[in-house]
């Protein structure tokens, strides 16, 4: 399991709901509660690896909930949300706000200062709880994965401008990345310049390492 990033169609997919907890969406949430903490993130939604589903895991450290940790004290962390619904948004708060699927991109985004989240936890019970500042913030942010919206579709229109170049750049990596792993895994030869602008194959059908061709395919110089 990965993150994957913005030029990946996953992350503009709606979820669908979650109808059983099965042991697959136990081990589901384990491994997006991996790969969130090997990221050093605080939140991961299942279309940030590439899944479907209705769920989402947050892990807010306590001292960042200041001063409302108090206000979060029934609250246990890592929070799992499976199948969230926000309500009752309150208040507003603006800050710097990135995303594990937008590497090195920020930008200040205006949310809710509180709001409540309803949910079922992994044990199959419904929760409602209320958050605020920070918590609610990643409430707010990993639901809007799992409707499709990125962070990046909040930002005002200057700052938009003013990441444009970095989020287009992102996007056409992604895309030709993922277009080497699809030929790759269809045993396909991908032909792509090197250093010096020479021509290379990384592993193909054959699965060899990288080798320098002779010439380049006909068409495929671009």
């Amino acid at each position: 399991m990965k993150i994957v990033c913005y030029g990946d169609p996953a992350l503009r997919r709606k979820a669908v709901p979650i109808k059983e907890i099965t042991p697959e969406i136990r081990e589901l949430a384990k491994e997006m509660l991996r790969v969130m903490y090997e990221a050093d993130g605080v939140g991961l939604a299942a279309e940030q690896v590439g899944r479907t589903e209705a769920i989402c895991v947050i892990d807010v450290p306590r001292e960042s909930q200041e001063p409302y940790a108090a206000q979060h004290a029934g609250i246990e962390m890592p929070m799992v949300l499976i199948n969230p619904v926000v309500s009752e948004l309150e208040g507003t708060q603006r800050g710097s706000e990135g995303c594990l699927s937008f590497p090195k991109i920020h930008g200040e985004v205006t949310r809710a200062l509180s709001c409540r989240v309803d949910y079922t936890g992994l044990d199959g019970q419904h929760y409602s709880v209320k958050t605020y500042g920070l918590l609610a913030r990643a409430v707010q942010h990993e639901t809007d994965h799992l409707n499709g919206v990125v962070f990046i579709d909040k930002l005002s229109s200057t700052q938009t401008l003013i990441l444009k170049g970095r989020i287009a750049k992102l996007a056409r990596q992604t895309k030709q990345q993922m277009a080497v792993e699809e030929a790759i895994a269809e045993g396909k030869p991908v032909p792509q310049r090197g250093k010096g602008g020479r021509w290379i194959t990384p592993p193909g059908a054959a699965g060899h390492a990288p080798q320098e061709a002779k010439t380049p395919p006909a068409g495929d110089a671009s």
